[in-house]
């Protein structure tokens, strides 16, 4: 069996490559959904399915991901075609390789979105917009801004842009160079709002919400329901993890690399509750979940908290980065196979970067008509 090798580069260590992969797992989901559905399915008892359904399923798939990106060194769909060819398979096989570029696609134009609204409330908190906010008062900013089509495509569009700069640039000196800024601040901001959390929250009742086992109250839903989740946050089935393989050197153990990556995603989401919902309890809200929790409850409650204007700064900040190395990265869930394309046109990676944003166009649409994304705007 020959090696392939990758006209894309490689990643430089296997800290960069855990840091690479951990970005594309982690995102908003871990701040919005994942201690909430703690909290509301018994707690501890979800997070011991949850950790279970990481080690019995999700590790196992990752570690099949990665090793087949690592052996094909191609895009997914070349990489399952020509392994598949390789083992005299049916090369259907690479049809599931388009079914992750288009799953990357899609996630890409909906996420930018979000990611534009995160940049937006970072810019509003920087320049005191939130200082002294009501309830009312955030959900009438939220309003404004999600109700002008224009504006929203504008921020949409500088986030898209961003990327693009990015991703334009390769491995080593777009994505390896994004990631190894982005995740390291995302967690010592992270540890910073939980210290904060600790010492001017609920953190006790903070801890019982997400962490008191109570079996009765984890139904069969719930372990569907851990399951899922667990198989989603690892960024699992729709090729990204198979394109991160495909750039990782063949000297680094996978093994120890997934359970890494799988030990900093939970952590980070653990982290995530740690920080949000001591400071919701101690000024007596409903916890909640979604898109509704991050830019409607949490902008009035750090208006209300000590330290208001560097704390909401820290936060806007946090938020904005979740979004940041996982939809930087997410590009690369399905340019691979752009690139092909754009290598049989003639063009370089900086050429063809100029028409990457089909998902720019995808994300207009929605934002400028009624679509997918009405459905999550948490207005009224």
């Amino acid at each position: 069996m020959s090696d392939y090798v990758s006209i894309h580069g490689q990643w430089s260590s296997r800290l960069t490559f855990i840091l690479a992969a951990t970005g594309a797992a982690v995102g908003l989901g871990n701040v919005w959904k994942f201690p909430y559905l703690v909290g509301e399915n018994g707690g501890g008892a979800f997070v011991l399915v949850y950790i279970a359904s990481i080690a019995l399923i999700g590790v196992p798939v990752m570690i099949a991901e990665v090793m087949i990106g690592r052996r094909g060194r191609q895009s997914p769909i070349n990489t399952l075609r020509d392994l598949a060819v390789e083992a005299k398979s049916n090369c259907r096989w690479q049809f599931a390789g388009v079914l992750g570029i288009v799953a990357g696609l899609i996630i890409t134009s909906y996420y930018s979105v979000i990611a534009g609204w995160t940049m937006a409330y970072a810019v509003r908190m920087v320049g005191g917009v939130f200082t002294g906010v009501t309830k009312d008062g955030a959900e009438s900013i939220f309003a404004f801004l999600v109700e002008d089509p224009e504006r929203m495509l504008a921020w949409h569009t500088l986030f898209i842009l961003m990327t693009v700069a990015v991703i334009s640039r390769g491995v080593r000196s777009g994505l390896e160079q994004a990631v190894k800024i982005l995740m390291p601040a995302l967690l010592l901001l992270l540890l910073a709002l939980v210290v904060y959390a600790a010492v001017n929250g609920d953190f006790v009742q903070g801890l019982r919400f997400m962490f008191a086992i109570d079996f009765d109250a984890l139904t069969t839903g719930g372990v569907l329901t851990a399951m899922g989740h667990a198989f989603f946050t690892l960024s699992l089935g729709a090729g990204a993890i198979m394109v991160y393989g495909s750039y990782l050197p063949s000297d680094v153990p996978i093994a120890r690399t997934v359970v890494a990556i799988a030990t900093f995603d939970t952590v980070i989401a653990l982290l995530a509750g740690l920080a949000v919902f001591p400071l919701v309890f101690a000024n007596g809200l409903t916890p909640g979940s979604g898109p509704g929790l991050i830019f409607l409850s949490l902008p009035s409650l750090l208006a209300t908290c000590r330290g208001e204007g560097s704390l909401g700064r820290s936060f806007s900040f946090f938020f904005c980065l979740q979004p940041g190395p996982p939809r930087l990265l997410c590009w690369s869930r399905w340019s691979p196979g752009w690139w092909r394309i754009v290598g049989c046109c003639g063009l370089g990676r900086r050429a063809g970067s100029v028409f990457l944003p089909g998902c720019w166009g995808w994300s207009r649409s929605s934002l400028l008509a009624p679509g997918p994304l009405s459905s999550i705007l948490p207005v009224k």
